[in-house]
């Protein structure tokens, strides 16, 4: 099993960016995914997560700016990004809570991380 992010980038501020964050192998079932970042010397931060029903939570730094949403069909989840500021610039990791396929446990998976940078 393995996360692969995409969709960072440079962006202005004001402007957006959408990550996604597949998830592909021997998968039986995905429960919640989610966004954290870390951004240069600071502790790596929840940005956003959803459960397999779409019940969604964010952090307060990104409440009406961020929208995460998934594909269970696709076991992709993605991160809309808008009304970006430097302070959103950070690298972003996906995270899902996986059962693979023959083995009895959850366990969490991380993607590769994705730089996001707004600047002007």
């Amino acid at each position: 099993v393995q996360l692969q992010a995409s969709g960072g980038g440079l962006v202005q501020p004001g402007g957006s960016l959408r990550l996604s964050c597949a998830a592909s192998g021997r998968i039986f079932s995905i429960n919640t995914m989610g966004w954290y970042r870390q951004a240069p010397g600071n502790q790596c931060e929840l940005v956003a997560t959803i459960l397999a029903s779409k019940t969604t939570n964010y952090a307060d730094s990104v409440k009406g700016r961020f929208t995460i949403s998934r594909d269970n069909a696709k076991n992709t989840v993605y991160l809309q990004m808008n009304s970006l500021t430097p302070e959103d610039t950070a690298v972003y990791y996906c995270n899902a809570n996986i059962r693979p396929m023959g083995y009895p446990k959850w366990t969490d998976y991380w993607g590769q991380g994705t730089q996001v940078t707004v600047s002007s």
